[in-house]
């Protein structure tokens, strides 16, 4: 008996956390009558994975009374269900919300009667506050794309990537590294590939053993610019590679790093992007991003996500002058790829 009373308080707290932090969206949804119909259900849970009688099955096994509608409750009794670690998060969430409002009150009262001083940490504060909201909401919306993105890629069924048989171990792979990415051996990411936070069964080290392949082709052989004879190429057979110029103000540089090393990590995860890699101008505070696309179609995908535009929104405020961006194809099958 005290073992379900502890379950039954569990779930009444899991259910309470995700009602108070249930999207806007859905009590609108069901303003007028309490209850959401399956156009109304589908409208709002549709994320372009889940087909039409995926989401059909999903709504009646929330609707466990069988009424052809789902009310808040249900909703929060289904999937208080699933919570896992997310209920630490929504707890948080609901603290930190409080958090917010009680500083936000705070300031709201004593702003004006405060020193330039103290006027000037609590316009600081507020700003790292922000700063550190949307490193998080970057980092959840990665997360985001990239598992919609692999449930896609397994629903569809695709011929899963070659892994091509390159070792990485020991001084050779942080040379090869240094060598052919151009990042700075003390750079945020390659510490990260280094520390083994990116493991080489995952999806984006493929596609860096698949680059690290092509290079060592290349250094093996002349390149040749031009053709022998006159060769027709399908618009897909081409490699896209984006150089982008960033001059950031001094005053703004660990931001844009963290920015920048964000990016970098969601788009490298991003399918069709083959290698990215930055460099640092010596005594400037000019950064030049090289990134390399399958093909232009999958670019101006990627710069239809949200990361990329968050990124973009950020340059708004971290650059000195606006970005140079070049695009150039190269053709990647009968070229670099033989």
């Amino acid at each position: 008996t005290t073992q379900l009373e502890a379950k039954q308080r569990e779930k009444h707290t899991a259910s309470g956390l995700l009602s108070s932090t249930l999207p806007e969206g859905i009590c609108s949804l069901s303003l007028d009558d309490g209850k959401l119909s399956f156009d109304e259900f589908k409208s709002y849970f549709s994320d372009g994975v889940l087909t039409a009688e995926e989401l059909k099955e999903l709504f009646h096994a929330i609707d466990t009374h069988n009424t052809d509608n789902v009310d808040t409750d249900e909703l929060c009794e289904y999937f208080s269900q699933h919570l896992g670690e997310y209920e630490n998060v929504l707890a948080a969430l609901e603290d930190l919300n409080m958090s917010i409002l009680k500083a936000m009150d705070k300031t709201k009262k004593d702003y004006q009667e405060s020193t330039h001083l103290e006027q000037f940490v609590t316009r600081f504060l507020l700003k790292e506050t922000t700063n550190q909201l949307h490193s998080l909401q970057s980092s959840l919306e990665c997360a985001m794309e990239t598992t919609a993105e692999q449930t896609r890629q397994e629903k569809q069924g695709p011929v899963k990537p070659e892994v091509l048989p390159i070792q990485w171990s020991g001084r050779r792979s942080n040379r090869r590294l240094q060598r052919n990415s151009s990042i700075s051996p003390n750079n945020p990411l390659l510490c990260l590939v280094n520390s083994g936070v990116y493991d080489e069964d995952n999806h984006w080290t493929i596609q860096v053993n698949r680059l690290q392949k092509l290079i060592d082709r290349l250094e093996q052989r002349e390149i040749r610019l031009e053709p022998v004879e006159e060769e027709v190429l399908e618009s897909k057979s081409h490699i896209l590679i984006v150089q982008r110029q960033l001059s950031v103000q001094e005053d703004e540089l660990e931001e844009f790093r963290l920015a920048l090393r964000q990016y970098m990590e969601c788009a490298s995860a991003q399918t069709g992007c083959l290698h990215i890699a930055v460099q640092r101008l010596a005594n400037e505070s000019r950064f030049i991003l090289y990134e390399f696309w399958e093909h232009n179609n999958v670019w101006k995908n990627h710069l239809q996500t949200n990361y990329s535009k968050t990124f973009q929104r950020g340059n708004v405020d971290f650059l000195e002058i606006p970005e140079t961006l070049t695009t150039m194809l190269v053709p990647g099958k009968n070229l670099l790829l033989r």
